[in-house]
């Protein structure tokens, strides 16, 4: 409990170390920036400006490229502290939480960046610094669709993640029925075979060949019903989702591709599906079987027993 509260009233760069991956990302940070602003919801604070202390750390990826030493291929501290001027001068705000938010949103609409933790803080209202801090993620681009009357709309698909269980069991086709009836793109995933893969003792030769047996597995599920058909590419998923297509995802080429890919290893299927959730921005993760949820999800989750289908409200 002890670290847990000294974790809480830490300074965002240490949250971010904290909840960062196997294989973190770089971070830039601003501390104790303060500025003048007329915010607030009481009366009392209308008119009157209070100092607010900014304190924000941007995630970012890493470069592709030599950085050169050249200040124009990396994230400049000035677009954090331009986020927040910005924010500031569009309009008078009545809480620290929205501008929080759409500090946030500013920062993550620059390019590097994947995810940000804004901490805003209240110095002249009391003895004490009061405020709010906010952690956000690039959330994943919908693929656009035309609608009837020609305008763009979102697709958000509904992932699945069928356990082995739920491939073989006999009620498979009434689970994709059930699926198909919600009306919404189906992108089903799977796990390993039940047979062990080989281990070679090597990392990235394993994960190809843990992702290989995903794919096999894949297949499988083809094989039981003809409307599981397997894509391998982001092109193949953006049109079956455009044309109403249930698929099934054979992740290799897309994850190794990836420039920010899962951080999981490749055996843990459940979490390469998160991310694919999470990069299509999906309505929502199900999950069939007995399959623990991941943390930490940017998606909405949904488990499904085996004994029994869900509704589709």
């Amino acid at each position: 409990m002890t670290s847990d509260i000294t974790l809480a009233f830490a300074h965002p760069e240490e949250r971010a170390e904290a909840s960062a991956g196997a294989d973190p990302r770089d971070r830039i940070s601003l501390r104790d920036h303060v500025v003048e602003a007329d915010i607030g919801a009481f009366q009392q604070e209308r008119g009157h400006s209070q100092r607010l202390r900014f304190n924000v750390v941007a995630e970012v990826r890493p470069h592709p490229a030599p950085l050169e030493d050249d200040v124009d291929r990396i994230l400049s501290y000035d677009r954090i502290t331009e986020a927040i001027a910005a924010e500031l001068a569009a309009e008078r705000l009545n809480l620290l939480e929205t501008l929080a938010e759409r500090v946030a949103e500013r920062v993550l609409a620059e390019p590097q960046v994947m995810r940000v933790f804004v901490r805003i803080e209240k110095l002249d209202r009391g003895p004490g610094a009061l405020g709010v801090e906010i952690v956000r993620s690039r959330a994943g681009v919908p693929v656009q669709a035309l609608a009837a009357d020609g305008s763009a709309q979102a697709l958000h698909p509904l992932v699945v993640y069928l356990s082995n269980a739920a491939i073989a069991a006999p009620d498979l086709p009434a689970r994709l029925d059930a699926l198909q009836a919600a009306g919404l793109p189906v992108i089903l995933t799977v796990g390993l075979p039940d047979s062990p893969a080989p281990q070679t003792g090597h990392r990235p030769t394993q994960r190809r060949i843990d992702l290989l047996a995903i794919e096999q597995n894949a297949w499988v599920l083809a094989a039981r019903d003809p409307r599981c058909v397997v894509v391998a590419t982001r092109t193949e998923i953006d049109w079956a989702m455009k044309h109403g297509q249930m698929i099934v995802w054979a992740p290799s080429k897309i994850v190794l591709d990836a420039v920010d890919g899962p951080k999981a290893p490749a055996h843990n299927a459940v979490a390469l599906a998160l991310w694919l959730a999470e990069t299509l921005a999906a309505t929502r993760l199900e999950l069939h079987g007995d399959v623990s949820a991941p943390a930490g999800s940017r998606v909405p989750l949904r488990p499904v027993p085996l004994d029994g289908l869900p509704s589709r409200a």
